[in-house]
């Protein structure tokens, strides 16, 4: 679990994040959603350690990160997995070595060791017969595959994904959170999720949080967010490409 506790977080004179309380619960995939510039990325970067708020706490477990030391913080990260928006593949490195360059990075494993773990996720994300291949040479939603791979290949307990069906059809897309919803099943991670789709909440948003202008403005699960009366709410589920083909469908048959 990951408590944050009344964050506030300002560049210059602007404030970005107005003092934010959630918790993002173990075992469950956590969306972080709003509409670009409501401090999404932000919120992301202070979770990960990247940017220090100005006033409130962040705790891994019942530990701030404010209080720990470099050796925790490191020791913290080995424990994180991280999905980027791009996928971040090395291309200069093939599937394999970029799958491997965690377990290089902070595991004392030995090669056979380390290669066995590679084709292990590589399975788990089914990806099979690929590691030689650089990531060039294989599809986007194949290249988003390897890059959930490479973060779980540690075992984190901690996931974080921005936004990781970022250019994706719509399909494949669909593919990849389901991927990312069962890892947090299966092997019990405390997953956060930063997106500002539609789909992908209604898809595996068993905790939604939904930042407006640095502030959240809501919270709850996938079946609730349609059942509100929240104003903030409303607004940014009718302004989303899925409600929209939703009225379409619904016009049609009428």
């Amino acid at each position: 679990m990951i408590k944050v506790e009344d964050i506030h977080k300002s560049f210059g004179d602007e404030e970005i994040l107005k003092g934010i309380s959630t918790t993002f619960d173990k075992g469950k995939t956590n969306l972080i959603i709003g509409q670009s510039g409501s401090g999404k990325t932000v919120m992301l970067k202070c979770l990960l350690g990247l940017f220090k708020p100005e006033k409130g706490r962040i705790y891994y477990e019942e530990s701030a990160i404010q209080d720990m030391d470099d050796d925790q913080q490191r020791a913290l990260r080995e424990d994180i997995g991280m999905l980027f928006q791009g996928g971040a593949l090395f291309d200069s490195m093939n599937i394999e070595e970029n799958v491997m360059f965690p377990l290089r990075m902070f595991s004392k494993q030995k090669k056979s060791e380390m290669l066995e773990r590679v084709n292990e996720v590589l399975s788990r994300v089914n990806l099979e017969n690929v590691n030689k291949k650089f990531p060039a040479e294989i599809s986007g939603g194949m290249q988003k595959r390897v890059s959930i791979a490479r973060a779980i290949v540690n075992r984190p307990k901690y996931l974080f994904c921005d936004e990781p069906n970022s250019g994706l059809d719509p399909k494949t897309a669909t593919l990849i959170d389901n991927l990312i919803q069962e890892i947090t099943h299966e092997y019990d991670i405390t997953t956060v999720v930063v997106t500002h789709d539609m789909n992908s909440v209604m898809e595996i948003g068993e905790k939604v949080v939904l930042l407006k202008k640095g502030k959240l403005v809501w919270q709850g699960t996938n079946q609730e967010i349609f059942k509100t009366d929240n104003e903030d709410v409303t607004n940014f589920v009718y302004s989303s490409d899925l409600f929209k083909k939703i009225r379409e469908v619904q016009i049609k048959e009428q």
